[in-house]
C-alpha cells in the first residue's frame, strides 16, 4: 500500500475517536493485549513514564521528553491526537515517524488486524511500543488517550505515574462527577510504582489517596513541594520567565519556559516533580538540562498549538483548549492582554457542554464562526445560533482557514485575534507550523 493507503486503513478500523467522538471509543485492553502479545510483548521492553490527565497532559509530555532529551537520553514520545499528521504521534528524540515505517509496520500485521479487528486507537498504541523497542529508547513518555483506566496505552508499568488534573470532558464516557472521573484517571496507578498529581485538588485528592494506597504506590502531590512564580507578565510574548520553588525555596530561578499559556505554571509542579522521581532512580537529569528542556521544548518536541503566537500587528494567538476548565484559562490569559478589539475565530466539536463553554466566552468580541473538517465539528451556523444565545455575534465562515482570513481583513494592527475552541480547530490554521514572527511584544 502507499502510505495514504496505509492511513486510509488505519483510519477504517473502528472510525477514530478523533473524527466521530464517542461512537469511536472501544474502551477495554483486550484487543491491544492480542496485538501486544502476537508481537512479542514489546510493552516489557522500554521503561516510561505514564502521563494521564484532563487538561496538561500533552503539555506535560512534550516537556518530559524535553528535558530527558537535554540530558542525552533517547527518548520516545508518544501523544494524541495528532494536529496535522498521523505521523507526529510518535516521535523519537523530536523525529517523527516515517510514513515508510508506518506502511512496513502496517504491512507486517495486517494479517494480525484483519484477525483480531483493533479499534484505530489499539493500532496505534501497538505500533507505538512496537517502535519503541525496535529503536531501543532509553525511555518513552506515554500519553494517555482517553481517561486511564480502560485506555489502550495502559498495558505498560512505567517507572513513574503523572497525573496533571481532573476536570469535566468526555463525560459520558468517563462519568458525570469529578470524582468518577480521577477515579478512571487513577486507574494507571500501578502497584509499587511511584504516582504523582500536579494539583491537589480537595474534591478528588481522596480518590488518588484511596488508589494509591490500595496499591502500596508512593504518592505525591506535586504543588505542595514545587512551585512556578511568574517574574514578568508579559502574556503576549515568546517566553514566559519564571522563578521555581522547591519546598518553600527558591529553587531555580529566571527560568525560561518557551510555552507562554498560564496553565502551563500549572503544569510544571508535575513535570519537576516526575523528574525528580527519575533522578532518584539513577536518570542523569542536572538543572541545566531541566533549564534547557524548558527553553527549547518547541524546537526539541515539536509542539504546537499551545498559546501559541502566529502572527503579530494583528497579534493572532491559537490556543488547543476545548473544555471549560481549558477555556476559563485561556479566557483569564486574554483578558491581561490590551488590544483595541478583540476577534475570535471559533469552532467547537458536537459532543463537548457547549453552554458552559460559550457562557466563559467574552461578549465584547467579534466571533468568526466556523468548523474543522471531521465529522465531529459543530455546523458553523448552529454554532453561531448557541452563541448568539449567549450575546456571542458575528459572521459564519464555513472553514477555519476563511474564518482567519475574514477576521484578519476585519483587524486593525493593535486588535488581537484569538483562534480555538477546540482541537482540530487550531490543526487546520494554515500558518500553524511557521516560525513565530519575533520575540517583541504587543501586551
Amino acid at each position: 500500500m502507499t502510505y495514504q493507503q496505509t492511513l486510509d486503513f488505519l483510519y477504517g478500523q473502528l472510525p477514530m475517536f478523533q473524527r466521530v467522538g464517542a461512537a469511536g471509543f472501544k474502551d477495554g485492553l483486550v484487543g491491544v493485549q492480542k496485538l501486544v502479545a502476537a508481537m512479542g510483548h514489546p510493552e516489557n521492553k522500554f521503561r516510561s513514564v505514564h502521563v494521564a490527565g484532563t487538561n496538561g497532559k500533552g503539555s506535560s509530555s512534550h516537556l518530559l521528553a524535553a528535558m530527558l532529551q537535554s540530558a542525552g537520553y533517547r527518548t520516545g514520545l508518544y501523544t494524541s491526537p495528532h494536529l496535522r499528521e498521523f505521523t507526529e504521534r510518535i516521535r523519537l528524540n523530536g523525529r517523527e515517524l516515517t510514513p515508510e515505517y508506518l506502511v512496513a509496520w502496517v504491512a507486517r500485521w495486517r494479517g494480525l488486524f484483519e484477525e483480531v479487528q483493533p479499534s484505530f486507537f489499539e493500532m496505534c498504541v501497538a505500533l507505538c511500543y512496537d517502535y519503541f523497542t525496535a529503536e531501543q529508547v532509553d525511555i518513552a513518555i506515554i500519553e494517555v488517550g482517553l481517561g486511564g483506566r480502560l485506555d489502550s496505552t495502559n498495558i505498560i508499568t512505567p517507572l513513574v505515574s503523572l497525573i496533571t488534573n481532573i476536570s469535566y470532558d468526555h463525560q459520558a464516557i468517563l462519568g458525570d462527577t469529578l470524582p468518577k472521573i480521577a477515579a478512571e484517571k487513577a486507574g494507571i496507578i500501578k502497584p509499587g510504582v511511584p504516582a504523582v498529581v500536579s494539583q491537589t485538588q480537595s474534591e478528588v485528592q481522596a480518590v488518588f489517596e484511596h488508589t494509591a494506597a490500595e496499591r502500596a504506590a508512593p504518592l505525591t502531590f506535586a504543588d505542595t513541594r514545587y512551585r512556578a512564580e511568574l517574574l514578568r507578565d508579559e502574556p503576549a510574548a515568546a517566553s514566559q520567565y519564571l522563578r521555581l520553588w522547591r519546598d518553600g525555596a527558591v529553587w531555580l530561578d529566571e527560568v525560561e519556559l518557551a510555552l507562554v499559556g498560564d496553565y502551563q505554571r500549572l503544569n510544571l509542579p508535575g513535570v519537576l516533580a516526575t523528574v525528580e522521581e527519575l533522578r532518584r532512580q539513577g536518570f542523569g537529569i542536572t538543572d541545566e538540562h531541566i533549564r534547557q528542556g524548558l527553553r527549547q521544548v518547541r524546537e526539541l518536541t515539536g509542539l504546537r498549538g499551545r498559546w501559541q503566537v502566529i502572527g503579530r500587528r494583528p497579534l493572532t494567538i491559537c490556543d488547543t483548549g476545548h473544555n471549560e476548565a481549558g477555556i476559563r484559562l485561556v479566557v483569564q490569559q486574554l483578558s491581561r492582554l490590551r488590544y483595541e478589539r478583540l476577534h475570535v475565530v471559533l469552532g467547537m466539536v458536537a459532543d463537548k457542554d457547549l453552554g458552559k463553554v460559550l457562557a466563559l466566552l467574552p461578549r465584547e468580541a467579534t466571533y468568526y464562526f466556523c468548523a474543522a473538517g471531521i465529522p465531529r465539528a459543530l455546523p458553523a451556523t448552529e454554532l453561531a445560533a448557541q452563541a448568539e444565545g449567549h450575546g456571542l455575534r458575528g459572521p459564519v465562515c464555513g472553514s477555519v482557514a476563511e474564518a482567519l482570513a475574514e477576521a484578519r481583513r476585519q483587524a486593525g494592527p493593535e486588535d488581537v485575534i484569538f483562534v480555538g475552541g477546540s482541537t482540530f480547530v487550531v490543526a487546520e490554521v494554515p500558518d500553524l507550523y511557521e516560525a513565530e514572527t519575533g520575540p517583541e511584544t504587543a501586551a
